[in-house]
């Protein structure tokens, strides 16, 4: 059996995890990364995702948006803006996930004219958010 390390998850309405886990899958800013025992110290920020732990008593997922992860070598703590647990997400709640996101894409877009990064970045992090809902099998409803 694999090692495990401690694992929490919260965000600033509540604690969603805290428990020894084998395995972290993390949506980074930079791409999606495996923790496991022993792992280097890392900090990475978080895209609109799928965040998986496995654990003894098996898999949890969780949606997740913005924030950070800090991965060390014993311990994986993961500050997320908002997090759900993936079974209390509500067609209703993705749609407004989705909305904030379009949102905030709509205002670089007024914003940022001809600053095409900021722009792109807010349609990548829709287009993220967007993804998880597919793969949970929802749609956006505008």
């Amino acid at each position: 059996m694999a090692e495990s390390f401690q694992f929490d998850l919260v965000s600033p309405e509540r604690k969603l995890a805290s428990v020894q886990a084998t395995e972290v899958q993390i949506p980074g800013a930079d791409g999606a990364m495996t923790a496991m025992a022993g792992h280097a110290a890392t900090i990475t920020t978080l895209r609109p995702g799928i965040l998986r732990v496995v654990h003894t008593g098996g898999t949890d997922e969780y949606i997740v948006s913005g924030g950070f992860a800090e991965i060390g070598g014993e311990n994986v703590s993961v500050l997320a803006e908002r997090a759900l647990p993936t079974g209390e997400v509500t067609q209703d709640a993705f749609d407004a996930m989705v909305a904030e996101y379009r949102a905030a894409h709509e205002k670089a877009l007024e914003n940022f004219k001809n600053e095409p990064g900021p722009v792109d970045d807010a349609a990548r992090l829709l287009a993220d958010m967007v993804a998880v809902g597919t793969h949970m099998g929802l749609s956006y409803r505008e």
